[in-house]
This record gives structure tokens, sequence and C-alpha cells, in this order.
């Protein structure tokens, strides 16, 4: 018989980094429409609004999954052609999930993209919060390449 496995909490923190050869504006404009993204988010079927506010703090989103999981967002910080931050409070195994998609000019047509996120589990074993980390990792990396490829066309 498999012995108990403990489960507990976990706190464990995913930020991914991309170069992509574009301006600060365009990729502000793609990743600012925060109902767009079926065109990069990786297995994202459709994203709708929950709010009448489309931008800036107080946005939320929904976001539905190919799986058919659901995500509700909602913007919690917003600074124009910089960053945005969002949490999700519906539809992942975590207690907490807080993410900031930052980006900064390298040079006229070179945009560094920063994509982090803080996130509390709820209570499972450390194996299944590691699988997870490096699942939300991979996530975030195939859709940074997605965006880089639908902006550097």
């Amino acid at each position: 018989m498999a012995k108990n496995v403990k489960k507990s909490f976990h706190t464990g923190t995913v930020k991914k980094t991309i170069k992509i050869k574009s301006s600060k504006n365009k990729v502000w404009r793609k990743i600012s429409n925060i109902a767009g993204l079926p065109t990069w988010v990786v297995d994202v079927k459709k994203t709708v609004y929950l709010s009448k506010k489309k931008t800036d703090v107080g946005a939320i989103r929904l976001i539905t999954f190919t799986d058919g999981n659901q995500i509700e967002e909602h913007v919690v910080a917003w600074k124009k052609g910089e960053y945005f931050t969002y949490i999700a409070t519906e539809g992942l195994p975590l207690r907490a999930y807080v993410a900031t998609i930052s980006i900064k000019s390298k040079s006229k047509n070179l945009v560094e993209l920063t994509w982090k996120s803080y996130l509390n589990s709820k209570k499972m074993s450390e194996k299944q919060f590691m699988d997870f980390i490096a699942f939300m990792g991979a996530f975030y990396e195939a859709s940074l390449e997605n965006l880089k490829k639908s902006l550097e066309k």
C-alpha cells in the first residue's frame, strides 16, 4: 500500500522572459487586449469580458480552455505601455495566483517581455506542486513563443 503522502500548501513563482523584434506599441496593443488570448495563449478556446471595462484596473475576463476548464481573472494593476497585473479568482488548483506581464524597450524594435507569477496551492503533495509549476513554466514559454511569432511576422 502506498504510504500516505503529506499534502500541504506550497508557494512558488514562475518567471519567463522573451525578446520580441517589434515596436513597444505593437507589443502593448497585443498583450493589453486582455480578451485577445486565443490569438497567442496556448489551448485557449475563447476569452470574454465579464466587466464593462476592457482595460485597466477592474477589467475582468473569463478564459475557456480547449479542455473545458474556465479561469476568471481580474486586472488589479495597470500602467499603460508598461505592465499589467491580474489575479485568478476561479479555476486553478490554487489559493492564490497573481501574475504580471511587463514590457520594456531594449532598442527601437526590440522589446523584452516578462511574464511572472506568484502562486500558492490548495493542499497537494510536493510532487503535485512541482509538476504544476513545471506545467505553468512550459505553458508560459509556449504562449510567449506564439506571441513572438505573431508579432514578428
